[in-house]
């Protein structure tokens, strides 16, 4: 526990953490903007609408959910809280105070999901306040149902599980640039080509996007078609794969590389 305290407080003193935290909530409220601005907002002349309306319990899951789509931040701060020790060559002190290197990627990793929990829960009350300030302008109310948990926790989930891949990709690329680039590329390119190309759809199910969607997934389309969508625990045990694999991969390349 003492290594976990001494990971969040690199971290946390640092300036990085507020300003990718103060990015995640930035992004966050931009899509919450424009999804609650296009509600009830056909996409052409004649069309339905695009999302259900404001008032409807499905609109609100629909907005709960968003924040799934902006881990990118949490993911950029795992690839940090690796790649950082090599860039500033920290990672000596840190294995000469605990020779035991696999205690320091344990508490890397249990740190990272503590990033993660915190990230979502700000996401999430983010989305409660946007979610309270539209219901009550619109004469609506605040539904929180089983449902709505169950996204909720997803959210969460999400964000832990993309903070671990991030610890993952700075174990396995130490350099910071290039980590931090692959994990954008990853996210804005290969995420989003797979998820706009309605063929890959059926390949997408099984990346992190499609799986993070099918756990936050409210049974409206915003991205990928929902037939193609794994079920929810589906979803998860997908994203729990991912993240046991990029925490092996943390684990034996950072116990057997040579540190100089």
């Amino acid at each position: 526990m003492a290594l976990v305290r001494a990971e969040l407080l690199k971290l946390t003193t640092t300036r990085l953490w507020w300003v990718m935290l103060g990015s995640n909530l930035l992004y966050a409220a931009l899509q919450l903007g424009l999804t609650i601005g296009l509600a009830d907002q056909p996409v052409a002349p004649g069309a339905p609408p695009l999302l259900p309306g404001r008032t409807t319990a499905q609109f609100q899951e629909v907005v709960w959910g968003l924040g799934a789509a902006t881990t990118l931040f949490a993911m950029i701060i795992g690839v940090v809280m690796v790649t950082a020790e090599y860039r500033y060559q920290t990672i000596t002190g840190t294995f000469l105070t605990t020779p035991r290197r696999e205690r320091v990627v344990a508490a890397k990793l249990l740190a990272g999901g503590v990033v993660g929990v915190a990230f979502g829960l700000a996401v999430l009350l983010l989305t409660a306040i946007a979610l309270v300030v539209t219901e009550a302008l619109t004469g609506g109310s605040l539904v929180l149902s089983g449902r709505v948990a169950r996204i909720a926790v997803g959210v969460l989930g999400v964000f832990v599980l993309y903070t671990l891949f991030g610890i993952g990709i700075g174990a396995l690329v130490r350099n910071q640039v290039g980590a931090v680039l692959a994990a954008v590329g990853w996210v804005f390119l290969v995420e989003s080509l797979v998820g706009a190309i309605p063929a890959l759809h059926p390949v997408g199910r099984w990346t992190p996007g499609g799986a993070a969607n099918a756990v936050t997934s409210s049974g409206v389309s915003l991205g990928y078609d929902p037939g193609y969508l794994l079920p929810a625990w589906g979803g998860a045990a997908v994203l729990l794969g991912y993240a046991l694999v990029f925490a092996a991969v943390a684990s034996v390349t950072t116990l057997r590389r040579d540190i100089t």
